[in-house]
């Protein structure tokens, strides 16, 4: 009895861990958002701000993608030292401690050895990835990545640093962590003078990389690792452990990168501010797109684990299909919202300073046609958790790598063959993100039955309630524009939250006209509550 009291709580613990981590990530998002509000006002969609996107794709390659949180580096540390810590409370061992002296020599030489190349030839790497952009643009390019260089070796040791921490259940400060950055970018680009912003924005992301270093070693220090450099790379057997499991870890982050050098490639043959366009439209589209992703996978994640454990695969179809069900209702007004008032939404948190019409028409295009994405992105996020349930990362892998080639052709089908300009680098995303979830879901049939009928039923009932929807939010917004008359600001903001009225109010009501599973026991279970 006290043993199963025991899991109960540790069971609470981790939930209450997951939720908080959610909510971090949340205000991490929001404070980001007006990070990129802030470098709009001041630099707008101009060849400054390309220059430093452009740029900063491969520092931030070690920084986000490997070394942030859930990244290579920190699953490689969490994987194996938590199995040599037998207790959390006391110093780590010897042992432990030639470990992490071991991994950190050589993640510091590895990363090393590519800081002094980027530092040393930055034109030629920036010209090889934007090679349509002009020489002014390559030379201003190439100063931000020899100014962002360690960033390089900084990513690898921070996320050995998460690893660490969040074996030691420290959860706060490796999420709080990406937080001082963008508070770091906000202060220097705000009190630099205007006429010295050049290359502010590349400085600010360097001193928030250092300060996210700063901050999370006194907390390593404590726990009583100490840094004594070690070679011995191959008779530890624990390194080689790590090895066998950075490697492949590192080629799968590596793979959504290739597909951001292919984009930039294109892109730097449309126009001046196409990237940084791109840019922004990509994070007004993971906002809500990412919180509702993380609100519900984060739960769902270890759910999803626990009944592969038990062979339970009709849990798993049961939690898999109302789970991204729920993420089809939700994000299906999100789609409504950008087809409608996009252009709204960008002109009132982007056109101030700089940042002008022209700069808000291209965003607007780009985030329409990604916002068609959302739909598989949110089944392939949903269905590579299944796989990882199953320790499977090798499919994953394989199909984002087969699509690389994809992201080329569309690319060159859609930018230089039909010239559709910044709005084809977003269309071409969208398609391979389709393709992507379309052949994840037919693949994992051959573990198990997904059971897709019902979920496909009421996503065709979501998606004709959505259609009748967004006309009726065309016509509402229309008649707003032709009816009222009022400065930017009060204007957008009240259309915006206009057309959210006009649209749930529409939505959910088709929805449980057409008897939509998912809407009638949301609906049911909030009558409940009420009544009650």
């Amino acid at each position: 009895m006290s043993s199963q009291t025991e899991n109960n709580t540790k069971s609470i613990s981790v939930l209450k861990a997951a939720w908080l981590i959610m909510v971090v990530t949340i205000v991490s998002k929001l404070i980001g958002f007006i990070r990129d509000i802030v470098i709009a006002n001041y630099y707008g969609a101009s060849m400054v701000s390309d220059a430093y996107y452009y740029a900063y794709q491969i520092p931030s390659l070690s920084l986000i993608l490997l070394g942030g949180v859930g990244g290579p580096f920190h699953s490689a540390t969490v994987a194996v030292f938590s199995k040599l810590i037998p207790n959390l409370k006391e110093k780590p061992s010897q042992e432990v401690n030639k470990l992490y002296s071991t991994f950190m020599t050589a993640t510091i030489i590895f990363f090393l050895l590519l800081s002094v190349i980027m530092y040393i030839f930055p034109r030629q790497i920036m010209g090889l990835i934007i090679s349509g952009g002009s020489k002014e643009m390559i030379n201003l390019a190439a100063v931000h990545l020899q100014i962002m260089t360690p960033l390089l070796v900084i990513g690898g040791i921070v996320g050995i640093y998460y690893g660490i921490l969040i074996i030691y259940k420290q959860f706060m400060l490796p999420n709080l962590s990406p937080i001082i950055m963008s508070l770091a970018i906000i202060g220097v680009v705000i009190a630099v003078p205007s006429d010295k912003k050049g290359y502010a924005l590349a400085w600010a992301t360097t001193l928030g990389a250092i300060l996210q270093l700063v901050i999370q070693y006194p907390n390593i220090r404590k726990l009583g690792y100490r840094l004594k450099p070690n070679f011995d790379f191959v008779n530890n057997v624990h390194f080689r452990e790590i090895g066998e499991l950075l490697f492949p870890a590192v080629l799968s982050s590596t793979v959504g990168q290739i597909h951001i050098y292919i984009d930039m490639f294109f892109t730097s043959q449309i126009s001046e501010g196409a990237w940084t366009a791109i840019g922004y439209a990509n994070r007004v589209f993971q906002f809500p797109v990412g919180v509702l992703v993380t609100a519900f996978l984060v739960p769902l994640f270890p759910i999803f684990a626990r009944l592969v454990a038990d062979k339970d695969y009709t849990g798993i179809r049961n939690y898999f299909n109302k789970g991204v069900g729920v993420l089809f209702f939700g994000a299906i007004p999100v789609i409504i919202g950008i087809l409608v008032v996009g252009y709204d939404a960008v002109r009132l948190i982007f056109e101030h300073g700089e940042f002008d019409q022209n700069a808000t028409f291209m965003v607007t295009e780009a985030l329409w046609f990604l916002s068609v994405s959302i739909i598989p992105y949110v089944f392939r996020d949903s269905i590579t958790r299944v796989y990882y349930s199953f320790n499977d990362s090798a499919t994953p892998f394989t199909v984002a790598l087969t699509s690389v080639a994809l992201k080329v052709l569309l690319n060159w089908l859609l930018i230089s063959v039909m010239h559709f300009g910044i709005g084809g680098i977003t269309l071409s995303t969208s398609l391979v993100t389709l393709f992507n979830a379309t052949v994840l879901g037919y693949f994992i049939l051959r573990k198990m039955k997904m059971g897709y009928k019902t979920l496909f039923i009421n996503l065709f009932k979501m998606c004709a309630a959505g259609l009748i929807t967004l006309g009726v939010c065309f016509v509402a917004a229309h008649g707003y524009d032709q009816i009222i008359h009022m400065s930017k600001i009060p204007f957008e903001l009240i259309k915006i939250t206009f057309i959210a009225i006009v649209c749930l109010a529409v939505y959910i009501p088709l929805n449980l006209a057409f008897k939509m599973e998912y809407a009638s026991e949301l609906f049911n279970r909030l009558k409940a509550k009420f009544v009650k």
